[in-house]
């Protein structure tokens, strides 16, 4: 079963992050364009409907799973959204896929291709999020500033737990930490958009400036007020407002 809204002419694939699943998308579904674009929500091994699968739990594979499910559908040509880690899998699809085929890459606080630099504290907590819940409440509170409730944060928590496998969590976090996907993804030509909250410490502007704007030709940074990480739960029609605006005449 594959999760799709819309029925518009533009195909987007969305890649959902560490702590989401194809479903762990917020509010921002439901105020989506579906006139003019199909949004698709391919499932990483070992999240929500594919829990039971088996994998290497790594970007490129989450990206290659992405290019079935488009060739399956026959989906020619196609623009990516990817949030979080899924921007770093964003990239890796737009390396195996090749711009005759990608229209646009957008991410929404998207984890760069290179390596990511961790302290030991950053180390510790990302790590150890797998098998403790502590840990990934911390990261959800401190990639949105401390600015939410604990109601709010428990619930992501406890989603995150449902939507995952631990080997899967533990996979991906250690591939969108550890690969190095910037030699695949070369110079690319195509329109990308990386979209962040103000109020994200780890993946802020200063980082997208520093990292995405550097190798990518043709990209634009997008930072949206009053959020953090997760602006699809946070500020959901403006989300939809700069994607699409952003989308609208690749």
């Amino acid at each position: 079963m594959v999760r799709k809204i819309g029925s518009g002419e533009h195909h987007v694939l969305c890649l959902h992050g560490w702590f989401g699943s194809a479903e762990g998308w917020g509010f921002w579904p439901e105020v989506a364009d579906q006139a003019h674009y199909t949004w698709w929500f391919p499932e990483m091994r070992g999240y929500g409907e594919r829990k039971s699968e088996t994998g290497a739990f790594t970007m490129k594979e989450y990206a290659a799973d992405a290019l079935v499910l488009a060739d399956a559908e026959g989906i020619d040509r196609f623009s990516i959204l990817g949030h979080s880690m899924g921007g770093k899998a964003g990239a890796a699809l737009l390396a195996q896929a090749g711009p005759e085929r990608v229209r646009a890459l957008a991410g929404i606080s998207p984890v760069p291709p290179p390596p990511t630099q961790l302290d030991a504290d950053g180390e510790k907590l990302f790590f150890g999020a797998p098998e403790r819940d502590e840990n990934r409440r911390a990261i959800i509170d401190f990639t949105t500033g401390g600015r939410y409730g604990a109601g709010w944060l428990d619930d992501m928590v406890a989603f995150s737990r449902q939507a995952s496998t631990v080997a899967a969590f533990t996979g991906a976090v250690h591939s969108w930490v550890r690969d190095d996907y910037l030699a695949d993804v070369g110079n690319p030509q195509v329109p990308v958009a990386v979209i962040v909250g103000e109020h994200d410490p780890a993946l802020s502007a200063e980082v997208m400036r520093q990292s995405w704007l550097q190798f990518c030709a043709n990209a634009e940074l997008i930072e949206l007020a009053a959020c953090g990480h997760y602006a699809m739960y946070e500020v959901p029609v403006v989300l939809a407002t700069v994607v699409e605006r952003f989308l609208a005449d690749k």
